[in-house]
């Protein structure tokens, strides 16, 4: 198995596996906007909860922090809602938002996902101080400076290791059946390889293989120029690789589809305070004889599935690896008066064939399923088995 890169690296992209955290009002209510005002607090009851806030500040026997009080109930009010993919970010947490959906992040240079024990390593970053301490992926982090994870939720295991560069922190780490080991770490601006790309070979055709980590700001410019420079290059066919790709921009997902797909319809969304909208492909996509082919993972999800969902519909690709992770709802975020932001699942999307990919509401759902499964041994590092498999489907229909 060949790593590969991800989504929401430590600071995190929001994404199907969401661990960016950060939980903060400095204000009143009547700052949130109206959806958030109506599913956290109602207008109705804004006195209400003024009133309980300022009785809390004024009469208990301990000086309180008012701000604090409307952090925590905030953070109530969101997991009131029941819904892993919206949340709260203060605004340093928002500020580290919008610098990671332009593509850098100051910490370790970690992407991670939910385990048990901690939190499990998806991928660890070229040149980040996880991969020069040794961490690889498929570890599994079960402290932070001494403190375990075991039993904290996602949110709150990020928050222990995030931290500004410059600073360290202390990861117990545990790989496969090894003895658990203590690495300190010192944090440090760590710029995510978006895409990453290179012209292989595979039966006697040249393919170009397209890696996309993450669906951040410009992305689609990104995997452009790589697939014409490879084109030009010779290659034949096309491999979207977006396994461990956890989504990020809705825009940029209709803009990457738009570069297979000509015209038409790309996904649509409906919210319950939204009308219906559909999303057309943007024109002047690459010759639609060429063959293409999505590989997808598990882990791939919201965007990606959007890529790959529309590129199935619309009979241009085929779709190889596993089923993928299926989210199927989205997001909008709104700044808030304070600095920080509200990210609140607000609709569902489609794709050209109808197919809502989650389960119902913001539950994990069934993902798309690939016309051919491929799958990698874990145990061959030498090896990408899931990408030989694409490189030769690809060279098959080239022939």
């Amino acid at each position: 198995m060949r790593r590969r890169r991800s989504l929401t690296p430590l600071l995190v992209l929001l994404a199907p596996l969401l661990l960016i955290l950060g939980i903060w009002l400095g204000g009143h209510p009547d700052n949130l906007p109206g959806f958030a005002r109506d599913a956290l607090v109602g207008d109705s009851q804004g006195r209400l909860y003024d009133e309980a806030l300022d009785a809390i500040a004024d009469n208990y026997y301990r000086p309180v922090d008012k701000d604090k009080l409307l952090d925590e109930g905030l953070t109530a009010g969101i997991k009131s809602l029941d819904d892993r993919f919206s949340a709260y970010f203060d605004p340093k947490t928002y500020k580290e938002f919008e610098e990671a959906t332009e593509g850098a992040f100051e910490g370790v240079g970690l992407t991670v996902a939910e385990d048990e024990r901690g939190l499990r390593v998806v991928t660890v970053f070229d040149g980040s101080p996880a991969r020069r301490a040794g961490i690889r992926s498929r570890d599994v982090i079960t402290a932070v400076d001494g403190e375990s994870l075991a039993g904290k939720t996602t949110d709150e295991a990020t928050t222990l290791i995030k931290g500004p560069a410059g600073s360290t922190v202390s990861l117990t780490v545990v790989t496969g059946k090894a003895a658990p080991r203590t690495l300190k770490l010192r944090r440090a601006r760590v710029d995510v390889p978006v895409v990453e790309s290179e012209l292989r070979r595979a039966d006697g055709a040249e393919i170009a293989h397209v890696r996309l980590s993450s669906f951040t700001s410009g992305a689609h410019g990104e995997v452009r120029k790589a697939v014409d420079e490879l084109l030009d290059k010779g290659a034949e066919g096309v491999v979207l690789d977006l396994r461990d790709n956890g989504g990020g921009l809705l825009n940029e997902a209709v803009l990457v589809s738009s570069i297979f797909v000509g015209d038409g319809t790309i996904v649509s969304t409906k919210g319950r305070t939204r009308a219906r909208r559909v999303f057309e492909a943007s024109g002047n996509a690459i010759d639609g004889d060429i063959p293409v082919v999505v590989l997808v993972n598990g882990e791939s999800a919201s965007a990606s599935e959007i890529v790959a969902g529309a590129l199935q519909d619309r009979k241009r690709a085929e779709v190889v690896g596993t089923r993928t992770f299926g989210k199927g709802v989205f997001q909008e975020v709104r700044p808030l008066s304070n600095g920080g932001a509200l990210d609140i699942t607000v609709g569902e999307y489609f794709t050209p064939g109808g197919r809502n990919l989650g389960g119902g509401g913001v539950k994990k759902g069934a993902g798309i399923e690939p016309e051919i499964k491929a799958r990698d041994d874990t145990e061959t590092e030498d090896r990408d088995e899931a990408l030989e498999v694409a490189l030769r489907t690809v060279a098959r229909e080239a022939a």
